[in-house]
């Protein structure tokens, strides 16, 4: 659902005003976060961070599509500087649906999930279209949560895996690319961000969030307005998968694309002379996406290292300025 209507709908309707609710659906966060217990009382220095992901297949490998909405799901809580604690699955299969393929899709999800360090505690399965995703809760410091409106003026944006996701699926499923062409795609995509998330706590970042369905510009733009800043994305050198640009420059792109540049056309800025199919791929929406890790200059080092360390990958990909009437400004 575009990012507006979504807010529009969630308006006056979700009570924020209780104390336990530390980040709540206002934020356009990756997820909520509930203070265990009141007060001073017994784990108050504990937070539960909970989200909810789920979608049909993205590749045709059905361990592989197990795994990667599983690493996508999990992303959430990463995204909040949390651990993975337990996962409920959700899915949807048509009553004819090959128990093989089944049970391949769970083994994939349920291996990702064992690779997290969290368990899967149940689910839920109904028959209809194929869905499939998890319900997660993790474990944070309250006082460490890395939530989206914590970016500051003069920060710089990290990114932990390139783009282009939504254009290299959308091109398998219309057979313009063969399998394996995709495959290191499908493997980016259920690589899990845990590396990510503890070289920022590490450091200390000021805000992240992952990039999903949103993709980058439209993640930038959640960030920008929780924190009122501007966020400044260069298109020259931006971090795109192999044969992305490629295929976007042929306009071979997911639907994300298009609603992303109309949802937010008053909000971000594309300068002149951008080259438009990078712009495509910025507002494109991606699957099991990186960390959009925000950090103060002075921790930029110290990331890059954090980040290398852990063998992922480190892209620069903006800074943080203030206000100037656009939400992010690709230039």
């Amino acid at each position: 659902m575009p990012q507006g209507r979504l807010a529009q709908v969630l308006r006056g309707i979700v009570d924020d005003a209780d104390e336990r609710l530390l980040i709540g659906p206002g934020t356009m966060d990756d997820a909520g976060v509930v203070r265990l217990g009141r007060g001073g009382g017994a784990h108050a220095g504990l937070a539960l961070v909970q989200t909810v992901d789920f979608f049909p297949p993205v590749v045709d490998d059905p361990r592989l599509y197990g795994a990667i909405a599983a690493a996508n799901a999990l992303s959430d809580v990463y995204a909040m500087g949390g651990t993975p604690l337990s996962v409920l699955t959700l899915a949807s299969f048509p009553a004819d649906f090959p128990d093989e393929w089944l049970r391949e899709i769970l083994r994939g999800g349920c291996e990702k999930v064992r690779e997290s360090g969290a368990v899967v505690a149940g689910g839920h399965t109904v028959e209809g279209e194929v869905q499939f995703g998890f319900s997660c809760t993790g474990l944070v410091d309250s006082e460490r949560v890395i939530a989206n409106d914590g970016a500051e003026v003069g920060d710089v944006v990290y990114l932990t895996k390139p783009l282009g996701m939504g254009a290299l699926t959308t091109a398998a499923k219309r057979n313009e690319i063969a399998w394996d062409a995709l495959l290191p795609a499908a493997e980016q995509m259920a690589t899990l961000n845990a590396a990510g998330s503890e070289a920022m706590n590490a450091v200390g970042a000021h805000a992240c969030t992952d990039v999903t369905g949103f993709g980058l510009v439209g993640h930038a733009r959640n960030v920008a307005v929780a924190s009122d800043v501007t966020i400044r994305i260069p298109a020259v050198g931006a971090p795109l998968f192999s044969g992305a640009l490629e295929l976007a420059r042929r306009g071979v792109l997911s639907g994300g694309s298009k609603r992303g540049r109309e949802a937010l056309a008053e909000e971000v800025r594309v300068g002149v002379g951008v080259d438009t199919a990078v712009a495509d791929l910025l507002f494109d929406a991606e699957t099991s996406g990186g960390l959009f890790i925000v950090v103060a200059p002075s921790a930029a080092a110290a990331l890059e290292r954090e980040l290398c360390q852990r063998r992922v990958p480190v892209h620069r990909v903006g800074e943080v300025a203030a206000p100037t009437g656009a939400a992010v400004e690709i230039v």
